[in-house]
């Protein structure tokens, strides 16, 4: 008999024991596994953010962040100098506006509202804290006021100044011109359908829409809205990955300009670094040629908040994957020390009969790796199942925990109130954070099954060379 066909029926001589063993290591191995694809997972979002973000500086104009921002907008003129910055690889200008249904608006007007006149909902504009320019349109928001629109529609004057309830205003529209095919983070749109809006420096009545705007009003693409009884058509549809996100509306900027009547104004600017090093010099130069009394510079989305609670949990991940790892090891070790000592006389017999040492040991070990072969199998099974929920938990944790110390105007974020949601605490990092997606790819669950192969490997070799010290004329007169 050979000796993997020997070890493998030692492996499961006693099937209650076996059944035991395999199901503790089987729980280790899927927990060691579960973290592999977490930290895999994280990492890759870390690269992904340094990638696509992590390079991305914003210009607002002076004063302009925050709520009651003030300051002068910013000029394509200025554009031009940022672009001449070194290290400045794209710059992409933004200008935002707000769209009323035009059937609702007209119902307020009749009301005495001042419809059409505020910036909406929590007092702000686009981007850097600006009135945006408020349009009609025959689209439907996607968004219910709910009671924190209602809360503060009361705050902005537009509940009744006599306390008469006046009608409900509905989340206004966010419609974002732009340079590029960029969302308001620098990140490359999402489309999930139909295509983007080809030259983007040019006057179009092309559009993208959110996916839950496109919904609501049971448009797809090739269909047609108005914005101020201009018709526009749908080309593509996008997925911003939040509610709010999706309540908006992209058009190419001289078409905003043009809709908002400010030609040559912009909302914000999105500065692309060519290479993460060089983020902090460009910074600096930037903000030094612009000038501290036009514009403000700040790195897009609270990025370092960002990466520091993801390099969080990937720290933790691998700490809890190492752990894991070592308690399946130690499990096998004690397994394989405890069959040595029961099977000395069989160990003793071999010896007696010219088996060497290393024949014996090379048993055992394979013994082991059977038994790490079968409980990798079933925690292969588990950590594909719990490896998304574990990965979930382990950022809903300490984002929660950042949250606690982060920044941020309710309702209005960082930038009070960008085009896709960028409020809270981690302005649009969160809609990053909570994008994480583990998956248990084959090459993950391979490495981290190679990685348990070599633990059992180490595990089982102590007890073999356990073997060594047994000597047969010893094991035999005990018989």
């Amino acid at each position: 008999m050979s000796v993997l066909a020997r070890s493998a029926g030692n492996a499961v001589r006693n099937k209650v024991r076996t059944a035991a063993v395999v199901a503790v290591l089987a729980v280790a191995i899927g927990l060691a596994l579960a973290m592999l694809v977490a930290n895999q997972a994280v990492g890759a979002k870390v690269q992904e953010l340094n990638a696509s973000v992590g390079t991305v500086l914003t210009v607002n104009p002076a004063g302009g962040q925050g709520f009651e921002g003030g300051g002068e907008p910013l000029t394509a003129d200025q554009a031009a100098t940022a672009s001449g910055v070194a290290n400045v690889s794209a710059v992409v200008g933004t200008s935002s506006l707000r769209l009323r249904n035009a059937s609702e608006a007209a119902a307020q007007t009749a009301a005495g509202t001042q419809a059409g006149t505020q910036a909406g909902p929590g007092g702000q504009g686009g981007p850097g804290g600006q009135a945006a320019a408020t349009l009609t349109t025959s689209l439907t928001a996607a968004v219910d006021a709910g009671t924190l629109g209602n809360r503060n529609q009361q705050a902005n004057g537009t509940a009744g100044a006599s306390g008469t309830a006046q009608p409900a205003r509905s989340l206004p529209i966010t419609l974002t011109g732009i340079g590029a095919e960029l969302d308001t983070t620098g990140k490359a749109l999402d489309i999930t359908q139909g295509a983007g809006l080809g030259d983007y420096s040019a006057v179009s009545t092309s559009a993208l829409l959110g996916t839950t705007l496109a919904g609501k009003n049971n448009l797809a693409v090739g269909s047609t809205f108005t914005i101020s009884d201009q018709t526009y058509t749908v080309a593509g549809v996008f997925d911003a990955g939040t509610a709010f996100g999706n309540n908006a509306a992209y058009v190419t900027l001289p078409t905003a300009q043009a809709l908002a009547g400010t030609p040559g104004e912009l909302s914000s600017m999105i500065v692309t670094v060519d290479s993460l090093e060089n983020v902090a010099a460009t910074k600096a130069a930037l903000q030094a040629a612009l000038g501290t009394d036009k514009a403000d510079v700040t790195q897009g989305q609270n990025l370092q908040t960002a990466l520091n609670s993801l390099n969080s949990v990937k720290n933790i991940s691998f700490v809890a994957f190492i752990a894991a790892l070592g308690t399946a090891g130690i499990i096998i070790l004690l397994i394989m020390v405890m069959l040595v000592r029961e099977r000395r006389r069989e160990i003793g017999v071999l010896k007696a009969i010219g088996a060497p040492n290393r024949t014996i040991g090379l048993q055992f070990v394979l013994e082991a790796l059977v038994l790490a072969a079968l409980g990798s199998a079933v925690g292969a099974a588990i950590a594909s199942f719990a490896s998304g929920g574990i990965a979930s938990a382990l950022i809903s944790s300490n984002t929660t925990t950042t949250a606690t110390t982060g920044r941020g105007f309710p309702g209005g974020g960082a930038g009070g109130g960008f085009p896709g949601g960028q409020g809270g605490p981690f302005g649009g990092a969160s809609q990053l954070l909570n994008s994480v997606t583990a998956s248990a790819s084959p090459g993950v669950i391979a490495g981290g099954i190679a990685a348990v192969f070599g633990v059992a490997v180490i595990g089982a070799l102590v007890p073999a060379l356990l073997t060594a010290r047994i000597r047969p004329i010893e094991v035999l007169r005990g018989e």
